[in-house]
């Protein structure tokens, strides 16, 4: 029986290895593009960063050092250049599946990094298994920009799981959708009519502004804005303002929202402040036919009549009036009921001067005079007349 020489026995000693086959190696040399691995077989295995993750910008010598043990699949025994060539991602890949029809079957909620933008969604890895997430799915509202995800921690469930295919398409809009009825439902357990919440500017319209109050929106009207007037709600709010509203209104799943709270009522106090007989100064809001509308101060409105502007006629206010311009007047009525307040501006005009009624009533007893003497020297020439003709006779 012939011995066996050292090269023999060494290569009887190491283990045979074939493609497909996991294998686990222990890392003896790791650069930035490679790994080196001894996997226990006649030549060294050889790990490239293209087969080590699908990550282009990873640094291999920041992921493993030597002495750390990994399992790889082998992809070819010799790669021609007598080495064998190693793969990671497809073995995570292959586990990766496995991993993602479980989270399929159990509807598992999944949290990965955002890879990569895409023109029509998102893509995310998990073990090594790209997921697209598409625009639709992202969120429960239209996004035409997904640029801000880049990089975020999101989560998903996966709604399609098909390998063959290699389709995997991630859903984050259902998370979300399910996660805002959960709110919805908690906040409308929590708050009533006549509340003061907080809430968040969520969008501004024409006619008000909607309000995200944590769970559900509430609609802020422009009437419920102030009590004064507000011209366009776009000047007084945006996205993003933090507020404290008043709860007005509930019905069914629409809430009501104001900003006229009672303390800041400025009708409170008005009776006082604006009895009949006070003169104030206010301006021009608005002008009818009939009258301009005066603010006396934001939310109090007091109307001066078109036959109160002045004592002369005059055929509209616009003709002696302008929006904006500032007026004195007196509050000639009030009526708190109905939060009304008449105004007048001829009230405060002073009647005819006092020389001017002297001058009159001394003409007029001039005249009075004037007619006195007349009747005298009228008497007293009937008087002579009658005298002569007694002479004479």
């Amino acid at each position: 029986m012939s011995e066996l020489t050292f090269e023999q026995m060494l290569e009887d000693s190491l283990k045979t290895i074939h493609a497909g086959e996991v294998v686990e190696g222990t890392v003896i040399d790791v650069k930035p593009e490679e790994i080196v691995l001894n996997i226990g077989y006649k030549a060294d295995g050889i790990l490239t960063k293209a087969e080590y993750s699908n990550d282009n910008s990873v640094d291999l010598t920041t992921v493993v050092k030597p002495g750390d043990t990994m399992e790889v699949k082998v992809l070819k025994v010799n790669d021609g250049e007598g080495q064998v060539l190693l793969t990671y991602k497809r073995l995570a890949a292959d586990r990766g599946n496995k991993r993602i029809e479980e989270a399929y079957n159990t509807h598992e909620v999944l949290k990965a990094p955002v890879a990569q933008v895409l023109e029509g969604g998102l893509s995310v890895i998990v073990d090594e298994v790209r997921i697209f997430i598409p625009a639709s799915l992202v969120s429960d509202t239209y996004e035409k920009d997904l640029s801000k995800y880049a990089g975020q921690e999101i989560e998903f469930v996966i709604s399609e799981y098909n390998p063959k295919r290699r389709r995997y398409i991630g859903d984050r809009k259902q998370l979300i959708v399910a996660k805002k009825a959960q709110m919805q439902k908690e906040l409308f357990e929590r708050i009533k009519e006549g509340d003061i919440v907080e809430g968040v500017v969520k969008n501004v319209t024409d006619f008000g502004a909607f309000v995200d109050l944590g769970g559900a929106d509430g609609l802020l009207h422009i009437s419920e804005m102030s009590w004064g007037r507000v011209e366009h709600p776009k000047k007084v709010f945006k996205v993003g303002d933090k507020l404290t509203v008043l709860i007005k209104e509930i019905n069914g799943s629409k809430i009501a929202l104001s900003l006229k709270f009672d303390d800041s009522n400025p009708w409170r106090n008005a009776a006082e402040k604006y009895a009949v007989g006070t003169v104030i100064t206010g301006k021009v809001a608005r002008m009818t036919d009939f009258g301009a509308f005066v603010e006396l101060e934001p939310g109090v409105d007091a109307l001066l009549h078109v036959s109160q502007i002045a004592k002369e006629h005059i055929d509209k206010p616009a003709n002696v009036l302008s929006a904006g311009q500032e007026i004195t007047a007196k509050i000639v009525d009030f009526n708190e009921a109905d939060r009304k307040i008449s105004l007048s501006i001829k009230a405060l005009q002073a009647p005819e001067p006092a020389r001017e009624q002297e001058a009159k009533a001394a003409e007029e007893d001039a005249d009075a005079v004037s007619v006195d003497i007349d009747a005298v020297i009228a008497a007293e020439k009937a008087k002579d007349e009658t005298a002569a003709e007694t002479d004479a006779e």
